[in-house]
């Protein structure tokens, strides 16, 4: 797929509602991060096009705990090694000049946090830990994964001997802080989406709820979303030549130095 670049008047229209709004925040998907090289689930060359999403799910990790591990130790690969990319940090800029108020994720990278984000939810948990089923205690992602390099798959808690499971909300658990997003949206007169199919809920109500309020929506994603149709701007371009152009024009237009 060739890439397309960003249309500047969408820019624009995108700077003017962030800028005009009252309380502003972003709800980033897989595709803010496929920069980084982490792949994201539903693109052409996502995810689930080469592994079944049956995977990701917790009855899967129940009932084969051990090849649940050697597929997430090989996810682990790839999301313990990338940094941040120019869309994490235009964020955190964003976040930093008060444009946004706080970013609603469905990612489980750290990267937002690792760019300079403060204000972050986590709506799908978190790869940088794991929890262990039986007792609750949680460990550093980095012990875990000596469990499994030296043969301990799946790793054990040390306290009680259950299965350590990812700290993240695999298909079929409820996600985590959703009460927070949604009292967060439902007060917001602006959404900025940043690379989410906008196809898993109940992560997608999230620029719905701000639709619903009288809020502005704008999507920048590559590809449709399923919720194009209650985008007040739509930003078809990659995330990091969007959001550099889009801070750009946003300190521009508040008098900043670039």
């Amino acid at each position: 797929m060739s890439e397309k670049p960003c249309n500047v008047e969408d820019i624009k229209k995108a700077a003017d509602i962030l800028i005009n709004a009252r309380h502003a925040i972003a709800f980033t998907g897989a595709g803010i991060s496929t920069e980084s090289g982490i792949p994201d689930f539903r693109g052409p060359q996502g995810l689930w096009k080469q592994y079944s999403p049956e995977i990701a799910t917790i009855d899967y990790f129940l009932n084969h705990p051990k090849d649940f591990w050697l597929f997430y130790r090989m996810r682990m690969s790839t999301l313990f090694v990338a940094k941040p990319n120019r869309a994490h940090y235009a964020v955190a800029e964003l976040e930093r000049l008060g444009i946004i108020k706080a970013v609603i994720t469905q990612n489980v990278d750290g990267l937002h946090q690792a760019a300079g984000s403060k204000n972050v939810i986590e709506l799908h948990g978190t790869m940088k830990r794991a929890v262990c089923i039986a007792c609750g205690r949680t460990y550093p992602m980095e012990v875990v994964i000596k469990k499994i390099d030296s043969g301990q798959i799946p790793p054990l808690c040390d306290e009680c001997g259950g299965i350590l499971k990812p700290d993240t909300v695999l298909f079929g658990e409820p996600v985590k802080d959703f009460d927070r997003a949604r009292e967060l949206a439902l007060m917001s007169d602006a959404v900025l989406v940043i690379g989410s199919s906008l196809s898993v809920y109940p992560a997608a109500y999230i620029p719905i709820f701000v639709k619903e309020m009288g809020g502005k929506v704008i999507i920048i994603n590559m590809e449709p979303t399923e919720l194009d149709y209650i985008a007040d701007v739509i930003i078809q371009c990659k995330a990091g030549d969007a959001m550099t152009l889009l801070l750009r024009e946003v300190k521009e237009r508040l008098g900043i130095q670039q």
